[in-house]
């Protein structure tokens, strides 16, 4: 991990921008831009509702797929929804990162899902192509947080990757928040695959029992 962490990053623009979203769902965020942020990407900062002294915050990563096409092969999506919400009613920030694929970008990220339907999981399909099972690096996550006034934060996130890599930065994690579980027929081995290989605090079955699956 980069010793940037502490290197400042100054808010670039602040603008209002009402949020709408398939459901009829809508929310009103602040979208904060940066300059300075160590990896020289355009990641996004939505404040929404009024944060308070440990506000709520999520690190999500770009998925074209499932943000934007609805993509039923993972969860991010409905996270990407259910998070906007959840946010605005306590009060927090929902980071944007431009993180595709777990950070080996579009074009792998669908090189492996090509390999997934050959029978391999995500992970197994990222060290297929020679890439890291996940490449994400949250330094510009800290960057942004520090520049927003954040210092201690509840995480809302199954993933224990997010809130290891926050704390050594820097940041305060108070508490992990498990967002939903977000299941579907074409996306239930990607999920199983998180919970066996990274962690992820998902509540589908035992291991034992997904691994038998």
């Amino acid at each position: 991990m980069p010793d940037t962490a502490a290197v400042p990053a100054i808010p670039r623009s602040r603008v209002r921008v009402p949020l709408r979203f398939h459901d009829g769902y809508e929310a009103d965020a602040e979208v904060v831009t940066f300059h300075g942020l160590t990896d020289g990407r355009e990641h996004l900062a939505l404040v929404l509702g009024e944060p308070g002294a440990v506000p709520l915050v999520r690190l999500h990563s770009e998925c074209l797929t499932g943000d934007v096409f609805g993509s039923a092969r993972c969860d991010c999506g409905p996270q990407l929804r259910e998070a906007v919400e959840r946010i605005a009613e306590r009060g927090g920030v929902l980071l944007y990162l431009r993180q595709e694929g777990r950070g080996i970008g579009l074009y792998n990220k669908l090189d492996a899902y090509a390999l997934q339907d050959e029978g391999l999981d995500t992970y197994e399909a990222n060290a297929a192509l020679g890439l890291p099972e996940d490449a994400r690096d949250y330094t510009a996550a800290a960057q942004m947080l520090r520049a927003l006034g954040v210092g201690e934060l509840d995480l809302l996130s199954n993933n224990p990757d997010k809130a290891d890599q926050l704390r050594t930065l820097g940041v305060g994690v108070r508490e992990c928040v498990p967002t939903g579980v977000f299941t579907t027929a074409h996306n239930v081995r990607y999920l199983r695959a998180k919970v066996l290989q990274t962690r992820h605090t998902l509540p589908l079955a035992a291991p034992a029992e997904l691994s038998a699956g």
